[in-house]
């Protein structure tokens, strides 16, 4: 099995910047699955939603995903927070790799990350107060649960740095498999 390491959690999880210090710690490439996407179709993610709707980005979203999950190529990889919660995409995940991890974090520590991003979610557009945004983001755990339990580690984040996180992820790899560079403590 190849060297892959996948991210998931939902929107503002800090998916993204773990998933690049931990790709930095452990001497391996980094890949954002939107940043990916944005790359192959020449279009933001936001673009892609106001001109083609969320079901054909889930579509090219599970396109992607799968391409990635077959190469042979080793890697951090850090998924949207949709991306586990459609068709098959949670057990491909799984399949492809022996660590996925779950940066599990309350509705109230993602409601204070991303009410400063509203304008570059599609999904929060319109969400103008925080307690409407807490209550759409309780529901949206609350539906996507399911999913994001079926990662291998659920890693509890509420309240711990990058650093912390990052630290947590490496002591559940296998000393052998990743040549690692010093973990800071």
């Amino acid at each position: 099995m190849s060297k892959k390491i996948i991210l998931i959690g939902y929107m503002g999880s800090g998916k993204s910047v773990i998933g690049k210090f931990l790709a930095q710690k452990i001497n391996l490439p980094f890949i954002d699955l939107d940043l990916f996407i944005e790359e192959k179709e020449q279009k933001t993610i936001s673009e892609i939603f106001k001109l083609n709707g969320e079901i054909y980005f889930r579509k090219i979203e599970t396109m992607y995903l799968n391409q990635l999950l077959d190469s042979k190529k080793d890697f951090v990889l850090s998924v949207g927070g949709g991306t586990p919660c459609f068709g098959t995409n949670i057990q491909q995940i799984n399949k492809a790799s022996e660590f996925v991890f779950y940066l599990q974090l309350n509705a109230q520590s993602l409601t204070k990350r991303l009410t400063t991003q509203k304008g570059k979610r599609p999904l929060l557009t319109g969400l103008q107060d925080d307690k409407i945004l807490e209550d759409f983001i309780n529901k949206h755990l609350f539906d996507r649960n399911p999913y994001y339990r079926q990662a291998h580690i659920i890693l509890p984040s509420d309240g711990l740095s990058i650093t912390e996180i990052v630290n947590k992820i490496i002591t559940f790899l296998p000393s052998d498999l990743f040549k690692k560079k010093n973990v800071i403590e």
